[in-house]
């Protein structure tokens, strides 16, 4: 398979679509497990940019992963309430480019916020974030419950 590259502005009418679309098919309450939550942000949820995200399960836990290039670890916080996960943060802009005058800019600067309804219940007191390199790991153990049994037959 061969990859092509796109002009940044082709993704980000792209991601422009896809929220237009979001917002006008799934509410908070109808939207299906592991799909970030899809509504208009106002308020202290209001967002600049949206971090790439990949999330996955394994047997015994889910394993969410941001792109996080540029964003200090104290600019980050992330709250889990029942089974809906928020992560958000800012990525400040570098000194040296306030000081002159942009020719061409592509990275991002400003607020995001990332919005997670999790599948299944998970171990609160067990989560863990780790930030390197750029990218925040969250680890989401399951609960007991939630933890596929095999039974045998008899």
């Amino acid at each position: 398979m061969r990859g092509t590259k796109v002009a940044p502005v082709v993704n980000r009418v792209r991601d422009e679509f896809d929220r237009l679309f979001d917002r006008m098919l799934a509410t908070p309450l109808l939207a299906e497990p592991f799909q970030p939550v899809a509504f208009p942000m106002v308020g202290e949820y209001a967002t600049e940019w949206n971090p790439a995200l990949d999330y996955f399960e394994t047997e015994k836990e889910l394993i969410i992963r941001l792109d996080l290039p540029g964003v200090h670890k104290e600019n980050i916080d992330l709250k889990l309430v029942g089974e809906v996960l928020t992560i958000t943060g800012h990525r400040e802009e570098a000194k040296e480019y306030r000081a002159g005058t942009a020719l061409w800019k592509e990275r991002e600067v400003g607020k995001f916020v990332r919005t997670i309804r999790l599948p299944f219940p998970v171990e609160q007191k067990k989560v863990e974030a780790v930030y390197q390199d750029g990218i925040l790991t969250v680890t989401l153990p399951k609960t007991a419950v939630a933890i596929p049994e095999k039974i045998l037959i008899k």
